[in-house]
Order: structure tokens, then sequence, then C-alpha cells
């Protein structure tokens, strides 16, 4: 394929990809067919069938680009807090609990996943993007002290599905600024716990 037309390609793609978000948070899966999508991406049903193989292969395309992003947005907090590792760790927390607030955030991952890609396909992404993350700042910590030395893969889990439970609450709740509130402070207990004595005593992270 010519540099030319590869480019072009991949930008329909893209395209496709931004207009298929955008619609998908905003209305819901079920809610948007492909005729709209196609519609509005002013593409034709062939370059949409040439990039995805159906309406939930694009959906699935959706979901990991605002897995991406989220986990851009958490490694940019992480490095912020790189010298405190256990401070780290609870500004990366918070950070979640903030993208997990977010309309789109909610809608596509945290409320159409579970649902259309089923539990276990859904929860493989998750880790995709997450477990790694999570991994890295546990051993991170731990190098550093600022956490009590422990199998980290296990612990790695533990936490990750702590964080997305408490997305989904949030997702789901009648209330979900509300919800939040509720939810960060245990969050933030469940951290600090993991800490040596001699740092909850008040010693340095």
């Amino acid at each position: 394929m010519p540099k030319k037309t590869a480019a072009e390609a991949e930008e329909t793609r893209r395209h496709l990809l931004a207009v298929a978000r955008r619609l998908f948070a905003g209305r819901g899966y079920a809610a948007v067919g492909t005729e709209e999508i196609v519609r509005a991406a002013r593409v034709t049903r062939g370059a949409l069938y040439h990039h995805y193989r159906d309406k939930e292969d694009l959906f699935v395309a959706v979901v990991e680009d605002v897995m991406r992003d989220n986990e851009a947005a958490l490694r940019a907090v992480l490095a912020r807090h790189a010298a405190t590792p256990a401070r780290a760790l609870l500004a990366a927390a918070a950070a979640f609990l903030d993208l997990s607030e977010r309309r789109d955030v909610q809608r596509v991952l945290f409320q159409d996943a579970p649902s259309v890609l089923g539990w276990r396909r859904w929860r493989a992404l998750d880790a995709k993007y997450g477990l790694g993350l999570v991994r890295g700042a546990l051993e991170a910590a731990m190098a550093r002290g600022a956490l009590a030395r422990q199998p980290v893969r296990p612990l790695a889990h533990l936490l990750l599905g702590a964080l997305i439970e408490a997305a989904l609450m949030i997702a789901h709740a009648d209330d979900p600024a509300r919800a939040r509130a509720e939810i960060e402070a245990p969050l933030a207990r469940i951290v600090a716990g993991l800490r040596p004595a001699r740092v909850r005593r008040g010693a340095r992270p």
C-alpha cells in the first residue's frame, strides 16, 4: 500500500474511533447503530468494515482507547510523585476516582463494557492496561521502604480490584459525587495500611 494511502487509511480509522467514542459515551452502546456512526463520520459502511469487523469490534477499540488515555493520565500522576512512592499511590488512586466521575468513562468502561464484552473479557482488558501500572507502583514503593515487603502480584490484583469496585459504585450511583466522597477515605486507609509500622508512626514514606 502506498504511503499516502496507508496514512489516509489510518486517519480514517482514527476518525471512526473518535466519532464512535463520542456517540457511545453520549448515548450508550445499545442506542447507537453503525448507520449513525458512518453518517456522523461521513464515511461509507465499507470503510467501517475495512477497519472493524462489526459494531462490537469497534466498541472494543473504543474501550481500549479510553483505557489507554486513563493509563497515560495515571502514569503522569505517578511520575509527578515519584520521590514519595506511598503518596504516589494515594495520588494515583484519587486521580483514578476523578477519572471514574467523568461521564464518558462511566458510560463506556463501567456501564456498557461489562455487559457488552462480558465480565471475563472486560476484566482481561482492564488488567492489560491497569495491572502492570499498579504492580509497578507497588514495586517502586516497596523498593523505597514505603510499603511493607510482600508478594506483589496478588497485592496488585487486590488493589486493582478495589479500584474497579470503587469505580463501579461511582458509575452506578444515583449521586456519583457523593459516592466518590464516601469511597475515597476507605480506599486511602487501605493504601495507608500497607505501610510498614515505622512509616505509619510518622516517618517519611
